[in-house]
């Protein structure tokens, strides 16, 4: 089996449990796959993206101090139980984060990053090698172990019972939906296969997060020259 049949079968295997899709049936995820990165610190052409971006994001939140977008964020957050204003969906952290300047971390973050506040949707980025089984959404049952990090060292905590994760076979790869990676799966300066998951509601519509996965997919293809990308929109309600 070549690498590109066996991540299309890991890409086929994703899926949004039952329980999350009866607490947001509007929910999708685009998922894209991609191979032959080339992985390193920010450059200048990933700070152009997030300068460009900034610069779309303060216009959209001088026309409005209330996004559809991230209003139905904290909506989805508060139907599980989550606190909005203590645990931020990723999109609005980012956005509180315009004024003062994007964070440049490095080539592949920079880029979704970069998506995620432009089209106004969260977006995440994790090193597929690191990756232990079946990539799935569900509600946690408040066992599973989530690697991260306390006061500079590494503890294993674990997600409140109900809670929206994603996660693989070895535990929770990310909490609150898009709020906190772990660090098992986090990319690095040595990521040269990634999975970047795009989250939409109904305020942004599937036209839309096929537009920022369209995005995310030529940004990836221009600066990752001979990357090679498979993608699957995975829906709650299909």
């Amino acid at each position: 089996m070549t690498d590109a049949d066996r991540w299309q079968n890991w890409l086929d295997l994703a899926f949004i449990d039952e329980a999350v899709a009866s607490l947001r049936p509007d929910y999708a995820a685009l998922i894209i796959v991609a191979a032959n990165l080339r992985p390193g610190p920010s450059d200048a052409a990933t700070d152009s993206l997030l300068s460009e971006a900034e610069t779309t994001a303060k216009a959209a939140l001088a026309a409005t101090a209330d996004l559809p977008q991230v209003a139905d964020w904290r909506q989805a957050y508060q139907a599980f139980g989550a606190k909005p204003k203590r645990t931020r969906p990723s999109v609005e952290a980012l956005l509180r984060r315009v004024d003062t300047g994007l964070p440049r971390i490095d080539r592949l973050t920079d880029i979704y990053n970069a998506v995620s506040v432009r089209h106004l949707l969260p977006a995440g980025g994790e090193d597929l090698d690191a990756y232990e089984g079946q990539l799935r959404l569900t509600r946690a049952a408040g066992d599973e172990p989530f690697d991260t990090a306390k006061d500079g060292e590494l503890v294993i905590d674990h997600p409140e019972p109900g809670e929206v994760i994603w996660r693989d076979d070895a535990g929770v790869t990310c909490r609150c939906w898009n709020w906190r990676q772990c660090r098992r799966t986090r990319i690095t300066y040595a990521t040269t296969s990634a999975v970047f998951i795009l989250d939409g509601l109904a305020s942004l519509g599937r036209d839309g997060l096929a537009g920022a996965g369209d995005e995310l997919a030529g940004h990836l293809t221009t600066l990752h020259e001979g990357a090679t990308l498979i993608s699957r929109m995975v829906a709650a309600r299909p």
